[in-house]
């Protein structure tokens, strides 16, 4: 199952993805930020990306995470943050007791008929629910041209985020928005990123190779990352909801 595909590279994926745009956080996070103590959950925290940003602006932040590997490099990667194993299908938290739950990289995943009243239930009233994803930024012709060459067998069709409804008897106020970001990459860690991404994970042996081989080789080819490090251009898109 691809949405449990990442515990095997737990470390890869702490070492290879990105994190995320303090202001994208911070717009997340807005409707509530007159709140003290402000008290936030990352939920399908991974290893701490999302995490670690918010510890830069919230002092009060709980992660919750499924993945025994993933949940293990959190806690070496942020040591001190109160990390627990859940769900959002099943959060190991009192009801009403964040004002605040953002998701990286990870809202796609839930069965959001079970998540999304489960969600409804720790937040406190006014709360905020908001995803955030790291999107490479294919307006840019060689990004478009390194997705084209990335795709695997088991690549899903093209989607965007602000598709995801999470409007309803419990959210309102459902707003999106993009901010720009980046990361510097080499050819190789920029392969070893795309190999950290589900639709390579369960791929076997032979094409995740042979893919990953793919990107090193039009990587040295390109112009703008031939010539070792490089800025890799993204977008991170924010959808936030407010609670009821």
């Amino acid at each position: 199952m691809r949405a449990s595909s990442f515990g095997a590279e737990a470390a890869a994926y702490a070492e290879e993805r990105p994190d995320y745009p303090d202001a994208a956080v911070l717009w997340a996070l807005e409707p509530v930020s007159d709140r003290a103590p402000l008290r936030v959950l990352d939920l399908g925290a991974g290893t701490g990306k999302l995490t670690q940003v918010l510890l830069r602006h919230v002092a009060d932040v709980v992660a919750v995470e499924p993945d025994a590997a993933m949940l293990d490099q959190l806690r070496r990667r942020v040591p001190g943050v109160r990390a627990m194993a859940g769900t959002a299908e099943r959060i190991p938290l009192p009801d009403g007791s964040v004002d605040a739950i953002l998701i990286g990289q990870a809202l796609h995943w839930f069965d959001l008929d079970r998540a999304i009243p489960e969600m409804t239930r720790v937040l406190t009233p006014g709360g905020v629910l908001a995803g955030l994803w790291n999107l490479d930024d294919d307006r840019v012709p060689w990004v478009r041209k390194l997705k084209e060459l990335s795709k695997s067998s088991v690549s899903f069709a093209a989607w965007r985020p602000e598709s995801i409804s999470l409007e309803g008897p419990g959210f309102q106020m459902v707003e999106n928005t993009r901010f720009p970001h980046s990361q510097w990459r080499t050819a190789e860690s920029m392969a070893a990123t795309i190999a950290t991404h589900s639709h390579v994970l369960t791929l076997p042996r032979a094409e995740r190779a042979e893919l990953t081989d793919r990107v090193v080789d039009y990587l040295r080819s390109t112009p703008e990352t031939a010539y070792g490090e490089f800025e890799f251009p993204m977008v991170t898109s924010v959808v936030r909801a407010l609670l009821r």
